[in-house]
């Protein structure tokens, strides 16, 4: 008959053994679980770290761009240029309406000057003084006429020269109302013409004869009148 105390030790051997063969893996258990912890704050460090350079660089980047490097295309609806002040003197950007513009303006007033691409296709500078009215303009239509205009302080057009794509050249100079009051040009035959008008109302029409007492005086037949020149917003 087998001996029970030694039957006992054995078996109490074999859990001792299993015991301590489970004490082991648990604390090699928490020592991985210890190092991965560790290794999880590291990489958390890192990326922030990372994180935090790349939005420097960024920032930087977009104030002064990338050293060593320059974009080959910026792309944008619309550029603000400002003064040392924070004040906005200039704008370059596209309208609602597909019409581009490049305004420059004075501190402090309304005078400047714009460059206008109209969706049309007619083009034009405006010059604008103090109280934002436009005193001269330059401009071509889609039909290729060309007009250069002068305006008084009150915003009316005084003064307008203009080529028509036919050939003929007008120089018209108006009162302050916006009427006609002398002209001069060449159409489209090549003819001159020089129309003055002393009074309001008075005909100027080349195919008329004028009175003794009438207030115009053509040397040739009159020539058509510039176009007008694009509206300046």
């Amino acid at each position: 008959m087998p001996d029970v105390k030694s039957e006992m030790t054995a078996e109490q051997r074999i859990r001792h053994e299993f015991e301590r063969n489970m004490l082991h893996r648990v604390e090699t258990v928490e020592r991985e679980a210890r190092r991965l912890r560790r290794l999880w704050v590291s990489s958390l460090i890192s990326i922030a770290v990372l994180l935090g350079l790349a939005t420097a660089l960024v920032v930087v980047s977009a104030r002064h761009g990338l050293p060593g490097t320059v974009a080959d295309v910026i792309e944008s609806r619309q550029f603000l240029l400002r003064d040392a002040d924070g004040m906005v003197r200039g704008a370059w950007g596209t309208l609602p309406d597909g019409t581009m513009r490049l305004s420059l303006q004075a501190p402090g007033s309304k005078a400047g000057v714009s460059l206008t691409a109209l969706k049309s296709g007619a083009s034009g500078l405006t010059f604008s003084d103090s109280s934002g009215r436009s005193r001269g303009v330059f401009g071509i239509l889609p039909d290729e006429t060309l007009s250069l205009t002068f305006g008084d302080r009150t915003g009316m057009t005084r003064t307008s020269l203009g080529l028509n794509p036919e050939g003929s050249a007008t120089l018209v100079f108006a009162d302050r109302s916006g009427a006609m009051r002398a002209g001069m040009g060449v159409d489209s035959r090549g003819a001159g013409t020089f129309t003055v008008v002393d009074r309001p109302g008075a005909q100027s029409a080349a195919s008329e004869a004028a009175p003794d007492d009438s207030a115009v005086v053509d040397t040739a037949p009159t020539a058509p009148a510039p176009k007008a020149p694009p509206k300046r917003r």
